[in-house]
C-alpha cells in the first residue's frame, strides 16, 4: 500500500539554510517526509540529482488592477498565474488598489470578483492604500488586517495614488499598533514634477527622457525621506523595487543604525540599464517603468547589495501593458511624450530564471541566498511562513524541480503572459524550471500547463516575521 500520494526521488533540496540530499514524501498537499528510501507513493518523480527548491513567491505584481485614463493591464488573474507558474512561482501577491474616495473594504471585494475562478497557483492580496481617511485607518484598515490582509503599499508619487508626509505617517502609526507591514514606493514626487516640465518645455519627450525625469536623486531623497518617518514612528517597511546605488547607500545607513527596514529589488534592475530607453524610435517605452533602469554603476551596486544581505526580497513588479494596443503602451500614439506612457513592464515569469542564471550560475550569489530572495524571506515578511516558502515537513508542497544546466533563449513567444513582448527578448539565460507542483499538484511540466483555472486558494496572511 502506498505511504505517500508523491515522492520526489534522487532530489538536490535547497532551502535558506542548507542544500542537501534526499527524498521527499508528499500526501495530502504538504511535505510529509524528508530522507532517504521512502516507502512506495501512487506517484514516482525521479529529480536525478536536479534541485528541489520551494516553488517562488512572487510578492510585487499587478493583475488585472482597475487603471485610470482608459489604459488596461495585459494580465488578469488567469493569464499572470499561469504565467507565473511556469516561470516555477507558485504564490502570488498582487494588489487591492483603493481608488481616491472608494472604501478600502470596497477595493477588496473588487478584487476577490477580478480573481473569481481564475488563479491556477494560490495568490494573497497586498492593499494599496490612495486616500487615509479617518474612517479607513480606524475602521477598515484594523478589521482587513485581522481577516488576513497584513499588508499594504503606499506612494510618495503618482498624483491620484500619492500620500503627504503626514498622511504616511499616520498610515505607519497605524501598521505599528496593529502588526502590519509597510511597502513604500519611494521618489520624491514634486522634483519629477519639476523635472518632468522642464523637459517637456525643451520638447525632450522621447521614451528615453523618462529615465532623466526621475535621476537617482529623487530615489535617494524619498528613500531617504521613508526611512526617517519609519524610525519616527518605530514602524518596519519595505522599501519596494530599489533601483539605484543612492539608494542602496541610504539603506546600508539605515541599517547600520539598527533600523527596521526591509528592501526589495527586481530583475529589471539588474540586467537592464538606461540605455534601453533609447531604443530606435518607440521602442524604447517597452523599459519604461519607475524607478527607470539605471547605470552599470547601480547594478553592479545592487548586486552587491543581494550578496551581503541589503535585500530582503527579489520580486517581478510584473506591472504589464501591450505595446501595439491603444490600451496599452501606445494609448496616444508613436509620437506621444514619455509622460504618456504607461509605467510598467512584465516580468513574472521570467523573475526566477533571469536571477537564477545571472546570479547563482554566474556565481553572484550562492543557491541558498537564491531560495532566501525568492521564497523563504517573502513568506516571513508577509506572513505565509512555514506553511510557504520552505521544504519542510508539513509545509505546503510548493515545489520546483529545477533544471539547472537548461540553457534557453528568451522569446515572447516562449513565454505565457498576456502581454506582446518581452524586455528580455533575446537574452540567453541557464536554469529553467522542468516540473512546478502546487500543493503536491504537478501544474507545469516540460512547460506545459497541467492545472485548471480555479484551483489556487486565496491565502489569508499572518503578522510579518522580523528578519535578521
Amino acid at each position: 500500500m502506498a505511504e505517500f500520494d508523491t515522492v520526489i526521488r534522487n532530489a538536490v533540496v535547497a532551502t535558506a539554510a542548507d542544500v542537501f540530499e534526499a527524498d521527499l514524501g508528499i500526501a495530502d498537499g504538504v511535505v510529509a517526509a524528508l530522507g532517504r528510501g521512502l516507502g512506495p507513493a501512487r506517484r514516482e518523480i525521479d529529480a536525478a540529482g536536479r534541485y528541489v527548491l520551494p516553488g517562488g513567491i512572487d510578492t510585487h505584481c499587478h493583475f488585472d488592477q482597475p487603471m485610470r485614463d482608459a489604459v488596461t493591464l495585459a494580465d488578469d488573474f488567469l493569464s499572470g498565474t499561469v504565467s507565473a507558474a511556469h516561470g516555477g512561482t507558485t504564490t502570488v501577491m498582487p494588489f487591492a488598489c483603493q481608488l481616491q474616495g472608494q472604501s478600502v473594504r470596497a477595493a477588496v471585494e473588487d478584487y476577490h470578483r477580478r480573481a473569481g475562478r481564475k488563479p491556477v497557483i494560490d495568490y494573497g492580496f497586498h492593499l494599496i492604500v490612495s486616500d487615509p481617511t479617518d474612517t479607513v485607518l480606524r475602521e477598515e484598515l484594523p478589521a482587513l488586517i485581522r481577516e488576513g490582509y497584513t499588508s499594504f503599499k503606499i506612494y510618495m508619487t503618482y498624483e491620484t495614488l500619492k500620500l503627504s508626509d503626514r498622511q504616511i505617517i499616520s498610515v505607519l502609526a497605524l501598521a505599528r499598533h496593529e502588526g502590519a507591514m509597510v511597502m513604500v514606493h519611494a521618489e520624491n514626487s514634486d522634483c519629477i514634477a519639476w523635472l518632468t516640465a522642464e523637459l517637456e518645455r525643451q520638447g525632450k519627450i522621447a521614451p528615453y527622457f523618462h529615465a532623466v525625469s526621475r535621476p537617482q536623486a529623487v530615489e535617494r531623497e524619498g528613500t531617504h525621506r521613508a526611512i526617517t518617518m519609519s524610525e519616527i514612528v518605530d514602524a518596519p517597511i519595505l522599501l519596494v523595487h530599489v533601483s539605484s546605488a543612492d539608494a542602496v547607500e541610504q539603506i546600508r545607513w539605515a541599517h547600520g543604525r539598527g533600523l527596521k527596514i526591509l528592501a526589495e529589488t527586481c530583475p529589471q534592475y539588474l540586467v537592464l540599464t538606461a540605455e534601453h530607453l533609447q531604443a530606435p524610435g518607440f521602442e524604447g517605452a517597452k523599459y519604461i517603468c519607475s524607478p527607470p533602469p539605471r547605470d552599470a554603476a547601480s547594478q553592479h551596486a545592487i548586486w552587491q547589495g543581494l550578496a551581503s544581505g541589503v535585500f530582503h526580497v527579489v520580486s517581478s513588479d510584473h506591472a504589464a501593458f501591450r505595446f501595439e494596443d491603444p490600451e496599452g503602451k501606445q494609448r496616444h500614439g508613436v509620437q506621444a511624450s514619455f509622460t504618456k506612457v504607461p509605467n510598467g513592464l512584465p516580468g513574472v515569469e521570467t523573475r526566477l530564471p533571469l536571477l537564477f542564471s545571472e546570479g547563482v550560475s554566474k556565481g553572484r550569489i550562492d543557491l541558498r541566498r537564491f531560495v532566501a530572495l525568492t521564497a523563504t524571506n517573502a513568506a516571513r515578511v508577509y506572513g505565509l511562513y512555514p506553511k510557504k516558502g520552505t521544504v519542510a515537513v508539513g509545509s505546503d508542497a510548493d515545489l520546483v524541480i529545477w533544471d539547472k544546466d537548461r540553457e534557453v533563449v528568451v522569446t515572447n513567444e516562449l513565454l505565457h503572459h498576456n502581454c506582446d513582448y518581452t524586455p528580455y527578448e533575446g537574452m540567453a539565460v541557464r536554469g529553467w524550471p522542468a516540473m512546478v507542483l502546487s500543493r503536491g499538484d504537478i501544474v507545469v511540466e516540460e512547460d506545459k500547463l497541467l492545472a485548471e483555472p480555479g484551483r489556487g486558494e486565496f491565502l489569508r496572511c499572518g503578522p510579518p516575521a522580523r528578519l535578521a
